[in-house]
């Protein structure tokens, strides 16, 4: 057996467990706060202390909230900041983009490790593998995730796309926007943006997970789109593996 350490990493919080081949959870989950602020080096000392007491592992994934490509950060909104959702700090941002996070965390753990977006990451634990699915996260931001026939393909920062009145999905879905607008507009707009991103994604299916997707349970939504559970953010480690197209 194969046994995976996977990592989400959140913009408010960290969490880690330990999957079997399957993703059946070996170990308990534990979590820790995400420290603020947050550049690489400051990332990497949190992911042992979160991981202190968990010893048995072959292998690392790690889903970052962010543009990850190939194992390397080029834009990490959330960690560009002195404070959760507060205004951005251009060392910060600079301390991210182009950080080879996957080779940092190899050689600071020494067991291989597999990085890729949260939304990439949690794709991989509910994609069915068949036609085009979108996995959209909602958390401290929108992330998300695109599949044909249960390949992972390159990641887009779809949170950014124009969304409505001049502002992106991000700008109107994200954590601290649900908080001033309440639960209920910002379920309105959850509920507009699905059929604007079908405008531009044609997708076969959309699932939707990430930290605020419980919020959308009691509401009615379109027959090819699904709510998923925040735990796939852990149990995709697994097939992370498997799964990407590289």
């Amino acid at each position: 057996m194969t046994r995976t350490l996977c990592i989400d990493i959140g913009g408010t919080g960290l969490k880690a467990a330990v999957c079997d081949n399957d993703g059946n959870m070996v170990t308990e989950r534990v979590k820790i706060k995400t420290p603020y602020p947050n550049p690489p080096e400051k990332l990497i000392e949190s992911l042992h202390t979160l991981v202190k007491d968990i010893d048995k592992y072959d292998r690392i994934s790690v889903g970052f909230p962010g543009l990850v490509r190939e194992g390397v950060v080029h834009l990490a909104m959330a960690f560009s900041r002195i404070s959760y959702g507060g205004p951005e700090d251009p060392e910060l941002k600079a301390s991210w983009i182009g950080f080879d996070l996957q080779t940092a965390l190899e050689k600071s753990f020494k067991k291989p490790v597999r990085v890729a977006n949260d939304a990439d990451v949690q794709g991989c634990a509910v994609v069915t593998g068949k036609g085009f699915e979108f996995v959209m996260t909602l958390g401290t931001g929108v992330g998300g995730a695109l599949f044909l026939n249960g390949v992972l393909q390159p990641h887009l920062e779809l949170g950014h796309a124009p969304f409505r009145k001049g502002e992106t999905f991000e700008q109107q879905l994200g954590n601290i926007v649900r908080k001033e607008i309440g639960n209920e507009r910002w379920i309105e707009r959850v509920q507009k943006a699905i059929p604007a991103y079908d405008g531009f994604l044609f997708f076969d299916h959309m699932h939707i997970g990430g930290g605020n997707a419980k919020y959308l349970l009691e509401t009615e939504l379109p027959p090819n789109v699904s709510i998923v559970s925040n735990m796939a953010g852990l149990l995709g480690g697994v097939r992370i593996w498997d799964l990407t197209s590289h």
